[in-house]
């Protein structure tokens, strides 16, 4: 291992100063040059930064699993045993990302996995193979220190699709039995963040009855329909954002038709039995889900109320808001680490979005805290970059924080912070 000057505010006896950057950057940069795309029909979506993962891990010494959870996707874990028992802190990431369109569009090369003014370039440097390479080699940092209890370090699959990796990890005995807090290492501009929006994927099927479009009398045309189902829905958003107000740290409750589907333009001279629309639903916890659903049933009930059509509301998928307290010893380690690191006071927020860390605190009632390199807004834009110096800022607090939540020496002190 290369053994580099510890930066200002980093103790020299600590985890965080054995941090190596540059085998730091340059894990990162391998693994945005693979092209992990989650959503492009190949079998094996993420298995070659799997494959890379868990080579590191092997030369750390950790003992390695990998688990498919569907073709071609693997889960990756590495536990890290101390020299004696205590607490286990689980430290999460995700190996696939998100298409990057059309490669025209980018100033660079979307896989470039290079480093140019300072800035790490490619899709997947921010989300989230930054964090990915920071917390393997924080992990390691603590390992050389030494320390008590275990790290488990995990690199999942499919968070930009249905979360299967975490789902699956949530389900094993590590994770019902064996954690005492997660950090979960997505790009927060380094913000902590204990708190996380919900999700709800919701469609929303009208159904009537196909027929000629020039004898529309004969059928049940669900198109006309839609209109009101989707000025419904644009009242009930607005209803319920003035109901529950913004939330401090999440901001405003969103209810967004993402996709309408109805008939088939190479056929229209008939009227579809069927019409669809599909909504992302963003949820805070002043927005319980269970009156969520019952009120985008009504709307969808109202819509066709005049008609001779049916309407039906199925939840595809139903992720809470995260709402870990700041008093959890994960959340107060992270923000002691993170004023240690930097010298400067924490700063709170919160997840727009979700991350495995839901699944992981819905499945196995896991503690969870969302804290990581990169712009926070910066996900799924072309041109995405991610500072070298937030990557090893991560790195550092990742260690430090590792070192003070497993410490046998009682809880850490409050951080104080902003929000």
């Amino acid at each position: 291992m290369t053994m580099v000057t510890a930066p200002a505010g980093v103790r020299a006896a600590s985890a965080a100063a054995r941090i190596d950057p540059a085998a730091v950057v340059d894990l990162t940069c391998e693994l945005v040059r693979l092209r992990t795309v989650h959503d492009d029909g190949a079998k094996a979506v993420e298995t070659a930064a799997a494959d890379r993962i868990a080579a590191v891990m092997r030369g750390f010494g950790w003992q390695v699993d990998i688990t498919e959870v569907s073709p071609g996707r693997p889960n990756v874990v590495g536990i890290v045993t101390g020299a004696r028992p205590g607490r286990t802190l689980l430290f999460e990431g995700h190996t696939d990302v998100v298409t990057e369109g059309d490669p025209a569009l980018w100033a660079f090369d979307p896989y470039a996995g290079d480093v140019v003014d300072g800035v790490v370039r490619g899709r997947g440097s921010a989300d989230m193979k930054g964090g990915v390479a920071a917390m393997l080699h924080a992990a390691h940092a603590v390992q050389q220190q030494g320390f008590d209890g275990r790290i488990v370090v995990a690199a999942l699959a499919d968070e930009e699709g249905m979360m299967l990796g975490a789902k699956a990890f949530a389900r094993t005995e590590l994770a019902r039995s064996g954690i005492d807090g997660v950090i979960v290492c997505e790009p927060e501009a380094g913000e902590i963040c204990a708190t996380a929006k919900g999700a709800l994927r919701i469609r929303i099927a009208l159904t009537g009855a196909m027929a000629h479009g020039a004898m529309p009398t004969a059928g049940r045309n669900p198109v006309p329909a839609l209109g009101a189902l989707l000025t419904g829905l644009a009242d009930l958003q607005l209803h319920i954002q003035q109901q529950a107000g913004p939330h401090p740290e999440l901001g405003d409750f969103y209810l967004t038709p993402t996709v309408v589907q109805a008939g088939s333009p190479p056929q229209q001279n008939v009227i579809p039995a069927t019409a669809d629309v599909y909504l992302d639903v963003r949820t805070t916890p002043r927005t319980p889900h269970p009156e969520v659903i019952d009120a985008v049933w009504s709307v969808a009930q109202r819509s066709v109320e005049a008609s001779q059509l049916a309407a039906d509301v199925e939840v595809i998928d139903d992720r809470p808001p995260v709402d870990t307290p700041r008093s959890a010893r994960v959340v107060q380690a992270l923000a002691r680490a993170h004023q240690r690191i930097t010298g400067s006071a924490p700063v709170y927020g919160g997840v727009p979005g979700t991350t495995d860390g839901t699944i992981l605190t819905r499945d196995a009632g896991l503690a969870t805290v969302v804290y990581g390199p990169g712009g926070k807004w910066i996900a799924h834009q072309v041109d995405e970059v991610c500072a070298v110096e937030d990557i090893l800022t991560a790195a550092r607090v990742y260690a430090e924080a590792a070192e003070l939540f497993l410490a046998h020496d009682g809880e850490p002190t409050d951080a104080g912070g902003t929000t």
